[in-house]
C-alpha cells in the first residue's frame, strides 16, 4: 500500500515525516444520493436504547430517558448517511447501539440480513472485523502510554491476523493509508498534533478492513483548515475501500460536502431522511428547516436574509410533551400535534415525522 500516497489529496513530505494535507475546498458536494445498484448494508427496526432514572419508594426505576426510541433506517452500501440533531438528541447512542457497543432495549439492527443481538459473544466478535468506530475526541481515544505501533496492532492481535512481522508490515501500511511516515510508529500519542491523532484513529478503525465505519463527530475537534484535510481522507479512503459509513455530526456545514443521505434526530425519534440535496433545498420537517437555517452562509445575500426563530420551551427528556416531540417550539402545531406522535412515514417522495409536512 506504498503507493497510496499518489492518491492523496495534496499530500507533501514535512520535515517531521508526517504529510502535509491540502487546505483546499473538499470535494465536490454530493448531490445524487445512493448509487441505484447498492443494496442494504446495515439496518435498524424500532431500535430503542432507554436509560432508567429515579427510584420510587418501592424501589422501581419509574422514569426513562428515551435516548433512542423506536428508530428503523437502512444504510446502503458504500454510501455516507449523516446523522444530524443538536447535541444530546441521541445520534451517538443510536451508534454504538448499531454496533452493539451499548446493549438495546427493544428492537433490531441487522448487518447484511444478519440479526446482530442473535449473534454469540464469539459470533459477534469475529464479526466486529467488519464493524468500526472512529471517536471524537483525538486526544481521548488513544493509550498515552502505547506506541503508535501498539495502538495499531491490538486489533490486529485480538482478531489473530498473523506473525509479529505481518502485523508490523500491516501497521506501517496503515500509516501509510491515512498519510503518515512508516518511521513514525515508534512513537507515542502526545508527539502528534490532533489531526494526526486523529488519523491515526482512523488508521486503528481500518486495521482489519472493516465495511461499515461510524464516524462519531470525527472532526469536530479539529481546526477548520484541519477538518478539510481529514474529510478528503475519509472520502478518498472511502473510494479505495469500498467504505460505508455512518456519519454523525451536529455540523450541517459539513454534511452538505460529505454525504449522499441525511437523517434529522430528534429527542430519541427520527424526524426525517432524505437525499443530501432535498433536506437542503427543501426541507419537511419544521424542525430541518430550523436547522438548515442556522447552517453559516458564505453568500452575504443569503447571510443577510431573515432567519426563522425557535421559540417556546426546550423539551426535557426525562419529560417528553404529549404528542409531537417539536410542538413545544413549533410554529405550525396544531391540535392534533398536542395530541398524537407522528410516525415516520413517505410524505411528498421521503420519510417525514411530521402531521403537517413542509411545502406539501
Amino acid at each position: 500500500m506504498r503507493g497510496r500516497d499518489a492518491h492523496l489529496p495534496g499530500a507533501a513530505t514535512r520535515t517531521d515525516g508526517s504529510r502535509q494535507w491540502s487546505q483546499g475546498p473538499l470535494l465536490a458536494s454530493r448531490q445524487t444520493g445512493r448509487k441505484a445498484v447498492s443494496e442494504v448494508l446495515i439496518s435498524t427496526d424500532g431500535l430503542s436504547k432507554h436509560y432508567p432514572i429515579g427510584t420510587s419508594f418501592f424501589g422501581r426505576r419509574d422514569q426513562v430517558i428515551r435516548a433512542v426510541d423506536g428508530v428503523s433506517l437502512d444504510i446502503y452500501e458504500r454510501e455516507t448517511f449523516a446523522l444530524v440533531g443538536e447535541s444530546g438528541c441521541g445520534k451517538t447512542t443510536l451508534g454504538r447501539v448499531m454496533l452493539r457497543l451499548l446493549d438495546r432495549t427493544a428492537g433490531t439492527v441487522r448487518y447484511r440480513g444478519q440479526d446482530l443481538h442473535a449473534l454469540n459473544d464469539s459470533a459477534m466478535r469475529a464479526m466486529r472485523k467488519k464493524l468500526q468506530i472512529v471517536f471524537q475526541d483525538p486526544f481521548a481515544s488513544l493509550n498515552p502510554r502505547m506506541r503508535i505501533k501498539d495502538i495499531l496492532a491490538e486489533p490486529l492481535r485480538t482478531h489473530r491476523f498473523g506473525t509479529e512481522a505481518q502485523i508490523e508490515e500491516r501497521c506501517g501500511e496503515l500509516l501509510d493509508m491515512v498519510g503518515l511516515r512508516r518511521t513514525l510508529l515508534r512513537r507515542y500519542p502526545h508527539q502528534f498534533s490532533g489531526g494526526q491523532r486523529q488519523r491515526i484513529g482512523i488508521a486503528r478503525a481500518l486495521a482489519n478492513s472493516p465495511e461499515f465505519v461510524v464516524c462519531d463527530e470525527a472532526v469536530s475537534a479539529l481546526d477548520v483548515s484541519i477538518q478539510a484535510q481529514v474529510l478528503n481522507l475519509l472520502r478518498d479512503l472511502q473510494e479505495q475501500l469500498k467504505l460505508t459509513y455512518l456519519f454523525i455530526t451536529h455540523d450541517l456545514s459539513v454534511v452538505r460536502q460529505f454525504a449522499d443521505r441525511v437523517g434529522v434526530m430528534f429527542l430519541g425519534r427520527m424526524v426525517e431522511v432524505g437525499t443530501t440535496e432535498e433536506i437542503f433545498s427543501n426541507p419537511r420537517h419544521p424542525y430541518t428547516m430550523f436547522l438548515i437555517s442556522a447552517v453559516p452562509r458564505a453568500d452575504p445575500h443569503q447571510r443577510n436574509r431573515e432567519k426563522p426563530l425557535l421559540v417556546g420551551d426546550i423539551p426535557s427528556p426525562m419529560n417528553l410533551p404529549t404528542g409531537c416531540r417539536f410542538q413545544t417550539r413549533c410554529p405550525y402545531a396544531q391540535a392534533i400535534c398536542r395530541t398524537e406522535e407522528p410516525a415516520l412515514s413517505d410524505r411528498g417522495g421521503r420519510p417525514v415525522a411530521c402531521h403537517f409536512p413542509l411545502g406539501l
